[in-house]
Parts: structure tokens; sequence; C-alpha cells
């Protein structure tokens, strides 16, 4: 037998126990008809060795879900944008977390969302909340603004750009974010259209934020853009943006935040 530590005793099994739960870290068993005293762990130890592998592996999800962020939202901006930080300018933020709260349906579904409104209304913000909302739980999403994303298309040789769109239709959920401000050459439409009809096909969810009105995209100027808006209007249920100018309002925060800076100095 082995010489016991300070935490330890010999209990009535002749086994050594720990002094602190008084269960066993020794258990008899038999090998090849042979009997054999062998160590293991007590109540404690195992209840350390657990808390220890769910500490690591709260760790390495932690860092998973932040490379996820970093991945699916490269602006560092939006990935401070969450429902936490949503100070109540837009009405709409509560569809939005009902959207979050009901994506396993959705995704089922395929069923997106269509964000529209005025500029500086707060539909990046919006978007990008539901993307960091569903990033916390493990959950991949991608939101690139529209026409970078169709920039970079037009920039990568046909065999990546097809691996490219691949990797836009891996993820759970992809946000097309200011869809109207790309160009409107022929090869960025015929891209915009592999693009949503991509996830068309798969099923999956897709978010659009547009300046443009449900006017404009229920009567687009010509039929290339006629099969992208009809089907994202098939794909995404329209949810207009009628929050006041968030721009406007967080500007004007600042200057009176900046004056009583100024007045108390």
């Amino acid at each position: 037998m082995r010489d016991l530590r300070v935490d330890e005793f010999i209990g009535e099994d002749g086994l050594i126990h720990c002094k602190a739960c008084g269960s066993a870290r020794q258990m008899r068993i038999t090998i090849c008809g042979t009997r054999r005293t062998v160590t293991c762990l007590c109540t404690c130890q195992t209840e350390k060795r657990d808390l220890k592998d769910e500490e690591y592996y709260l760790q390495a999800r932690k860092a998973e879900i932040q490379q996820m962020k970093s991945d699916g939202l490269q602006d560092a901006a939006l990935q401070r944008c969450t429902f936490a930080n949503d100070l109540g300018y837009q009405p709409e933020s509560a569809k939005l977390r009902a959207y979050v709260e009901q994506f396993p349906a959705m995704r089922k579904r395929g069923a997106g969302l269509l964000l529209w409104g005025d500029v500086g209304t707060g539909k990046t913000f919006l978007a990008a909340c539901i993307a960091n909302a569903l990033l916390d739980q493990g959950i991949p999403v991608r939101m690139p603004v529209t026409g970078e994303l169709l920039n970079k298309l037009m920039g990568i040789y046909p065999g990546e750009r097809n691996a490219f769109l691949k990797s836009l239709n891996a993820c759970s959920l992809l946000i097309l974010d200011d869809l109207g401000m790309e160009h409107s050459s022929e090869f960025a439409m015929t891209q915009l259209f592999n693009i949503v009809d991509g996830r068309y096909r798969t099923g999956k969810p897709l978010i659009v934020t547009t300046n443009l009105t449900l006017q404009e995209l229920k009567n687009p100027p010509d039929l290339v853009h006629r099969r992208i808006y009809d089907r994202l209007l098939e794909m995404c249920t329209p949810i207009r943006i009628n929050g006041q100018n968030v721009r406007q309002l967080r500007s004007q925060e600042q200057m009176k935040a900046m004056k009583a800076c100024l007045s108390a100095g």
C-alpha cells in the first residue's frame, strides 16, 4: 500500500479514503483471476475534475464563438451591436428578438427577413443584433456588406468564386447588408442572384437590409433586378424599420454629453 497523504485515512474496508468527502480513493478489482487494489478518484476529486473539464469546455467554446464572430462579422463595430445595447429607438426590435427566439423553426422553414426603411433608422444595427444573438448560441452567421461582397466576387477566379459562394451557403444564416447600393453591372447582378438563389435552393434563411422602399422592390427597373427582388420577397418577410434617425439621435446625445463635460470644466 502506498503512503497516506495528509488528507487521507484507512477505512474499515482497508482502503484509502478521502478525509474531506469520506469516499474511497482505492478500489479492488479482479484481473485474470488475480485480486488487485488500484487507485481511483474520490467524490471531491471527481467533482474537481469535472469542474476543470467544464471550465476548459467553456473557454474553448468562448474562443470558438469569438472566432465565428470574427469570421462572420469582420467589421468589429458590428460585434458591439447587441440587443443589450438597444436603446429602444426602433419599435420593431421586439419582432426581431422573437425571430431569434424562434430561430430553430425559422431555419427549418428557411424563413428570412427584409428590413427596409429610411437611411439611419438602425437597420444594420438590428440585423447585427440578430447576428450576435445567434453567434452567442454557436450558430454560424455571416453578415457582409452587399457591395463589398460583390466587389470581392469580381476580383477572384471562377474556381475560387464557386468555393466562396458555397461557403456562404454553409452558414445557418446569411445577412446581406445595404442591398441596393451595389454596382448594377450585369456581372454583379448575376452574382447577387446566385447568392440569393443559393440560399433559396438550400432552404436556408436570408436576412436583407435595404434603403429601397417596398414599392421599389415590387416594381424593379428591369428584368435582372426583378429576378432578385421577386426571389427576396418570396423568401423574406418585409419589416419596415420606422424608428427615428438613430444616427441623428446619437449625435445629439454626444453633443449634449460634450457640452455638459465642457461646462463642468
